[in-house]
C-alpha cells in the first residue's frame, strides 16, 4: 500500500473516532497556499482542526512528534484562512487536536488541544 493510501486510511480511522464521539465534519483535507488541514469538525460549541499523523514505525519519532513547530504555524495559517471564508465558525472557540495512528500495532492517540496558538 503506497504512503498515500495509508494516509487516507489513517484519516478514515481518524474520522470514524471522532465520529463516534458526536462530532460534526465540516471539512475534509481543506487546502490553502499555506497548507492543508486534514479534518474539520465540530465538538459541541467548538470548532476543531486535526491533523491525522500516521507512523509506519517509530525509528524517527512518534506520529505525534512530528508536528513540529513549523508543522504547526502551517496548520494555524491554513485555519485562520478557513476562518476568514467561515465567519460562524470564527465566532467560536478553536482547538487544534492531533490523532497519530501507529502503523506497526495500530494503536491510536488523540491528543486534543495538542499546541497552543498563542
Amino acid at each position: 500500500m503506497d504512503a498515500q493510501l495509508r494516509g487516507k486510511h489513517a484519516e478514515d480511522h481518524a474520522w470514524q473516532l471522532l465520529e463516534a464521539q458526536g462530532m460534526r465534519l465540516l471539512a475534509r483535507n481543506f487546502r490553502s497556499r499555506r497548507g492543508e488541514i486534514d479534518l474539520v469538525v465540530q465538538d459541541q460549541d467548538s470548532i476543531v482542526f486535526v491533523e491525522v499523523r500516521y507512523r509506519s514505525q517509530s525509528r524517527y519519532g512518534s506520529a505525534t512528534e512530528s508536528v513540529d513547530q513549523h508543522k504547526q504555524a502551517r496548520l494555524i495559517a491554513c485555519a485562520g484562512y478557513y476562518l476568514q471564508l467561515h465567519p460562524r465558525a470564527a465566532q467560536m472557540p478553536c482547538r487544534f487536536d492531533v490523532i497519530s495512528v501507529n502503523g506497526a500495532d495500530g494503536t491510536t492517540e488523540w491528543i486534543k488541544n495538542a499546541f497552543d496558538t498563542g
